[in-house]
C-alpha cells in the first residue's frame, strides 16, 4: 500500500461485511463472465481510503467447489452509494493470502 501504510491484518468478515460483498455479486458475475454456485466471504481486511467516511475493502470470497477469488471493493457512505467493485482476482486457491493487489493484477483467465 502507498504511503508506507501497512495492510491491516484479514479478519473474519462480519454479517455487515457479508452485505456488501451481496450488494457487489451482480457486478462480479457481469465482469467475470462466473455465475458462482457460493459468495461467500472468508477473509476481509479494511482500509480507509483518502477520508474515515470512504473505506476499501479486500474479501477473500467462497465461490463454490474449490474456488475462491479475491475482490477489491470500494464503499463510499456519505455519497449514498452502494459499494462498488473495483477489481478482483479469479483462480484463487483455499490457503492463499489474502493482500492488496493493484489494478493492473488482473489474472482473469
Amino acid at each position: 500500500m502507498s504511503g508506507g501504510q501497512q495492510e491491516p491484518e484479514p479478519r473474519s468478515p462480519t454479517k455487515e461485511d457479508q452485505d456488501i460483498l451481496d450488494k457487489v455479486k451482480e457486478q462480479f458475475v457481469k465482469r467475470s463472465g462466473t455465475n458462482p454456485s457460493e459468495f461467500q466471504a472468508i477473509l476481509v481486511s479494511t482500509m480507509v481510503a483518502n477520508s474515515i467516511i470512504s473505506l476499501g475493502y479486500l474479501f477473500k470470497v467462497y465461490t463454490g467447489g474449490d474456488t475462491y477469488s479475491h475482490l477489491k471493493v470500494h464503499y463510499t457512505n456519505h455519497l449514498q452509494r452502494g459499494p462498488n467493485l473495483e477489481n478482483f482476482l479469479l483462480n484463487k486457491t483455499k490457503d492463499e493470502k489474502l493482500e492488496f493487489f493493484l489494478d493492473g493484477d488482473d489474472n482473469r483467465e
